[in-house]
């Protein structure tokens, strides 16, 4: 019987790895792996400040080409069990559809993906055709520090070299097969900071009200787009998210306000080059003053320019499905981020919409359909 994905997206679903906790999903995953021939390592990372966090890496072969398959296994906090019609770790099967929190995001594009290279290495014998393996994190739904780019780093400081990776994130909008993820905008946070002097409301001359000049600077940098985007992005966006004066009274002129916006932003900027236009379009809408403190991020931007590797990819989804796949820079971020900086990476998996919601959930024909994607890709690849 060849490998069967659904069995493994249940017994994956059933070992509650919410973030940071590993669940007995990578323990799961390291015996089916060993089992098959896979050396196959356990990592765990560390960082003042942060939970310790279990990753895996399991590779088979030792000559290139080396393709390997990423993802992770931790998933989102399921809420209130008792607002699912299906208990979150059930893994429980209904009409034709597996229940369970990391159904679509992503313990189903896992199980696809492990399935696919199970069956494609009992096919093609005891000794495989290049290099395939596995980059297994457990920290990706959270601050995504002690996960990805530290397994990255180990690998690479071992000799590790990666020519090509799929990371089987839902990169499906509406329908398997129409879409995958090429690159992300990058994801850049932020605080304006305008200060005022504080005094009595019937007094104002003996103040100065910050929210005169904080909407004075959030209406100059909304103004105008911050590019127009190009043929692989869609225009960098900056959305303010919240603003805050923490005035507890209605008689006082605040002394300071606040407001928290979001970029995301594409390869026209980088993370300096874009600071620094936001600061100087603050700067002439006026003498107001104002600092920024800008948050630290890895959420940098990134493309992989279409070529043989996304040709081999979307020809192997129209092979399966008979749809000719979206190449997308849409949505957020991903460890496709810290990936790019090894080897050349795309995501396709399943598809998106019930990820992170009550009753997650992914039709089992799905499941069956995207091994038999990832199987032709492996013999495509290793053709």
């Amino acid at each position: 019987m060849p490998p069967d994905p659904l069995t493994i997206a249940r017994d994956l679903i059933r070992c509650p790895s919410v973030t940071p906790a590993e669940g007995g999903a990578l323990a799961y995953l390291a015996d089916l792996l060993q089992r098959a021939g896979f050396a196959v390592h356990r990592m765990t990372f560390s960082e003042p400040g942060t939970p310790d966090v279990e990753n895996l890496y399991a590779r088979i072969g030792s000559t290139s080409p080396h393709l390997m398959f990423a993802g992770h296994t931790d998933v989102v906090p399921p809420g209130e069990d008792s607002a699912w019609r299906h208990p979150p770790f059930a893994a429980e099967i209904t009409s034709g559809m597996l229940y369970g929190r990391g159904a679509v995001d992503m313990k189903g594009g896992i199980a696809c993906a492990v399935a696919a290279v199970l069956d494609h290495l009992a096919t093609t014998g005891a000794t495989p055709k290049g290099s395939t393996s596995f980059l297994i994190t457990g920290d990706e739904e959270s601050v995504a520090i002690n996960g990805t780019v530290k397994l990255l780093r180990w690998a690479a400081e071992r000799g590790e070299r990666f020519d090509h990776c799929i990371l089987a994130e839902p990169s499906n909008v509406e329908t398997l097969g129409d879409m995958i993820k090429i690159g992300r905008r990058g994801s850049l946070n932020g605080t304006l900071i305008v200060t005022g002097h504080q005094a009595h409301v019937a007094y104002p001359h003996r103040g100065e009200n910050p929210i005169r000049g904080l909407v004075q600077i959030l209406a100059a940098l909304m103004a105008e787009p911050l590019d127009a985007g190009n043929a692989n992005f869609q225009p960098s966006n900056l959305e303010f998210t919240s603003v805050d004066v923490g005035n507890l009274t209605v008689n006082v002129i605040p002394g300071e306000a606040r407001a928290r916006f979001n970029i995301r932003y594409n390869d026209h900027h980088t993370q300096e080059s874009l600071k620094a236009l936001i600061e100087r379009r603050a700067a002439e809408a006026g003498p107001v003053r104002h600092a920024f403190v800008w948050d630290a991020s890895n959420a940098d931007v990134f493309v992989t320019a279409p070529g043989p590797f996304t040709d081999l990819v979307a020809g192997a989804i129209a092979a399966v499905t008979g749809r000719e796949p979206k190449l997308s820079t849409s949505g957020g971020t991903s460890d496709a981020r810290f990936i790019k900086d090894y080897c050349p990476v795309v995501e396709f998996g399943l598809v998106g919409q019930t990820m992170h919601q009550v009753d997650e959930r992914v039709p089992v024909a799905d499941l069956e359909e995207l091994t038999a994607i990832y199987r032709q890709i492996l013999e495509r690849y290793f053709a």
